[in-house]
């Protein structure tokens, strides 16, 4: 940064005026040697001068400090945070700088949001992201799945910074876990250590090794005989005796001491999966004198009412149950694990599950009841969530009276729902990713059949008696084009033209086609709000989406109404409704949503009378080739084309039903901001003015490893006069190049074995910069553009027809001839 002029600038100025005014007053003293001339020379002179200083200082405009260039050193030591992972990223998602956690954590192989982790950690720091950038700032929930840091997980915010508020700042912190056997030894250390003494109850926690953790006084006193005593650290066992009936008893009581009843209850840590066992996860251990209740002795009967006043203090759910499987006491926690939380606990334990599982509960509490005094843990599922299976936890007790068994459920509902968030967002991404997979070289296949036919077409004309049958095949192609144009939508992979648009816009144009395809005894009813924002969608393919939608909505009115016993005649018909909705920022709030971030929307409802989804495939409709209509009447990929298209497009779509009377779909489209001074026209899609044709051949160097693609390819260019040169992979092409031969185009597939396409366009252009490249592929053109990064590059998406790859590739001649190059 410049300095500003300081003081010491102004004591030069001031002595030089000072020096130049005695010059002249001494020239004047020797030109006329007048006295009264010369002191009024020099009066007005100064006079002058402090007149014009005095104007300067008031006129004098305050310079601007210039801003200095960025000094990201300076940056990177100012966000060293300790036990804070924070990072610094441009518009282009690059990396700028990141401090020493955010590298120890993440490594700088990826910038945020493409961070190594699963995922749906991956999908909700892209929602964060694009939030951020709307909205100035965001919120990360969760972030998990780093190979790295296994079983850690990070939350934190997003802030947009910078001077033209080009970058964001990530923070991710730690999220700090409670340990549960931390919990309970600080709750064995105060006033619960004191009062399970009080009531002859001696608790410690005890490690997977056998040593323990942490231990009440009661336990200390009754295995050392010192309250003082140290006790941590020690193996459980070395304070007990065990004799040839298998009873235990207090070490330091010798042979004739009273025997104990032990029963543990496994703590279960961070980080550990699978069902806790002592062989896995922490136990709290208590220890209580068998002897006491025989005989119906009044300590223990006295002791037991304080054994459930401190059991319901416990964070653990907890019950007991008698002998004949009657619930004794159970705690809040163990009700609201049991989906109870409001409800008095019921006469038997079974209550609480499925028919199926009554009995093998049962059995278990008799079992454990009787005999010696074992633990173990038994899957149930409980009547308030029966899809998930949940284990309960039981151990045989002694000497408390009537309480025979010990039941312990933990609350696993958030644990199960974000499995099975998990594990939805898995699958669909395995699944779109194998959708797409087969689509691309489904399309190869589809390429070279189209070319074939439409080169048998070029030698037959209408009439003869194979014309026919090669339309007939060419026509059956275009329908598996359009199946795996279906299948790289739902895989998000299609080449999408976005324009900014009003929804209802869409909504209109296609309404009048849709009353003929959902027939007249369906009534269409289409409503909108007002000042509803703008969206950034493909209008081709929301039209799509809206068909679909309309055509699964008259299949399921239809089937309702066709119905036996249907409440709706066979001409009744029904209704569809298709609406638009303003959605705001406290509407998403309101919704309490974890999928869709807060922000402004433009919602798209299509809502029908039909029968409804059942609840068990309202999971799975958005799969691809999930259908429930009768074979040969749906191929399953309508909705999984509109899941696709909605998710490719930033947007997201919910599904609710109530069976039996109609199902509604919600297509949240995030509202486009447009810069000011911008108009929505400017902003769509630049689509380039078409060239001349090309008129002249040209020498091409046509790269493809699918023998049938490069020979399909190789006939339909020659037979418009090109000199064609075939490559059958990336190495093969450059090498032509290099030889030093002369070609006007590269026409290359993407995907190739050895070197690929891109890899051979950046060599050939450091040896003919100025050389076109056309490149072939089935994936998306956005996706390509966003991974290959290449100037004046042009796309062909596959399949395609002769006349098309021809078109194309003297449209690229053209451009590259009226630019000049």
């Amino acid at each position: 940064m410049t300095e500003a002029a300081g003081p010491s600038h102004g004591w030069v100025d001031r002595i030089v005026v000072a020096a130049a005014l005695a010059a002249s007053i001494a020239l004047l003293w020797t030109i006329t040697g007048e006295p009264v001339v010369v002191a009024g020379f020099a009066g007005g002179v100064i006079a002058l001068g402090a007149l014009a200083s005095l104007l300067a200082k008031r006129r004098a405009p305050l310079s601007e400090p210039e801003l200095a260039m960025p000094d990201w050193s300076v940056t990177v030591a100012a966000i060293e945070r300790e036990g804070v992972a924070v990072a610094v990223t441009d518009r282009a998602a690059r990396l700028v700088c990141a401090n020493r956690c955010h590298e120890e954590w993440f490594g700088t192989a990826g910038a945020p949001p493409r961070l190594p982790a699963d995922v749906a950690s991956l999908d909700r720091l892209g929602q964060a992201a694009r939030l951020a950038w709307r909205e100035g700032k965001a919120g990360i929930e969760l972030v998990e799945g780093v190979a790295d840091c296994a079983g850690q997980r990070w939350s934190g915010d997003i802030r947009r910074a910078g001077r033209g508020e080009d970058y964001l700042v990530w923070n991710l912190s730690p999220i700090e876990y409670t340990d549960p056997a931390a919990e309970l030894a600080a709750w064995l250390d105060g006033k619960l250590g004191q009062a399970l003494a009080s009531a002859g109850i001696a608790a410690a926690i005890v490690d997977p090794d056998g040593v323990i953790q942490s231990a009440s006084a009661g336990f200390a006193a009754r295995a050392t005989g010192e309250v003082e005593t140290e006790v941590t650290g020690k193996e459980f066992v070395s304070f007990l005796n065990e004799d040839e009936d298998g009873h235990i008893s207090w070490s330091r009581d010798g042979d004739r001491a009273p025997p104990l009843t032990l029963y543990y209850l496994p703590v279960t840590e961070p980080g550990i999966t699978g069902e806790p066992t002592p062989e896995s996860s922490p136990s709290l251990m208590l220890l209580a004198d068998a002897g006491a209740g025989i005989g119906g002795g009044g300590e223990v009967s006295a002791a037991v009412p304080h054994l459930e006043e401190l059991l319901s203090q416990l964070p653990l759910g907890l019950a007991m149950a008698e002998r004949d499987g009657r619930l004794l006491f159970a705690n809040v926690a163990f009700m609201r694990a049991a989906g109870r939380e409001d409800c008095k606990p019921p006469t038997y334990p079974t209550d609480l599950v499925v028919q199926e599982d009554k009995r093998a509960l049962s059995e278990a509490i008799r079992r454990f009841a009787q005999g010696a005094a074992t633990s173990g843990d038994i899957a149930v599922r409980l009547a308030s969530q029966p899809d998930e299976p949940v284990s309960l936890s039981l151990a045989g007790v002694r000497g408390l009276g009537e309480a025979a068994v010990l039941l312990g459920l933990t609350d696993s509902t958030e644990e199960s729902r974000l499995k099975r968030q998990v594990a939805q967002a898995t699958k669909m991404q395995a699944v779109g990713q194998l959708a797409g997979g087969v689509a691309h070289d489904f399309n190869n296949v589809l390429t070279a059949i189209l070319g074939t036919c439409d080169l048998m077409l070029m030698r037959h004309t209408p009439g003869d008696s194979d014309y026919d049958d090669i339309q007939q095949i060419r026509a059956n192609s275009n329908r598996a084009a359009s199946l795996t144009r279906q299948l790289l939508a739902f895989s998000r992979q299609q080449t999408l033209r976005p324009e900014v648009l009003q929804l209802p816009d869409v909504v209109s144009d296609v309404s009048q086609m849709l009353k003929r395809l959902i027939g007249e005894k369906i009534e269409l009813v289409v409503s909108h709000d007002r000042d509803l924002g703008p969206v950034r969608a493909d209008p081709t393919q929301l039209e799509q989406v809206i068909v679909n939608l309309a055509v699964n909505a008259r299949d399921a009115i239809q089937a309702r109404t066709a119905k036996p016993g249907s409440d709706a005649g066979v001409d009744s018909g029904g209704k569809l409704t298709l609406a638009t909705r303003r959605i705001s920022a406290s509407d998403v709030r309101a919704m309490d949503s974890e999928i869709i971030p807060a922000g402004d929307y433009t919602a798209l409802v299509v809502e029908d009378t039909g029968g409804g989804i059942a609840p068990e495939n309202l999971a799975k409709i958005f799969e691809p080739f999930f259908t429930t209509k009768d074979q040969g009447k749906g191929t399953g990929l309508g909705l999984s084309t509109v899941y696709g298209i909605v998710k490719q497009s930033g947007g997201f779509i919910f599904a609710d039903s109530d069976q039996g009377k109609g199902a509604k779909f919600s297509v949240y489209l995030p509202v486009h901001t447009i810069a000011p001074g911008t108009s929505p026209i400017a902003e769509k899609a630049d689509t380039p003015e078409k060239p001349s044709e090309w008129a002249g051949g040209g020498r091409v160097l046509l790269v493809e490893d699918e023998d049938p693609v490069r020979l399909v390819a190789e006939r339909a260019l020659t037979r418009q006069g090109y000199e064609v040169t075939m490559a059958s992979d990336g190495e093969e092409g450059l090498e032509y190049v290099q030889l030093g031969r002369k070609y006007d185009i590269v026409v290359s597939d993407v995907v190739m074995p050895s070197m690929d396409g891109p890899a051979m366009a950046r060599e050939i252009r450091k040896l003919t910069p100025d050389m076109p490249v056309l490149f072939m592929s089935g994936y998306a053109e956005e996706q390509l553009r966003s991974e290959i990064d290449i100037d004046r590059m042009h796309f062909l998406p596959k399949p395609f027809s002769v006349q098309e790859l021809s078109d194309k590739v003297g449209e690229v001649l053209a451009v590259q001839k009226h630019s000049g190059k």
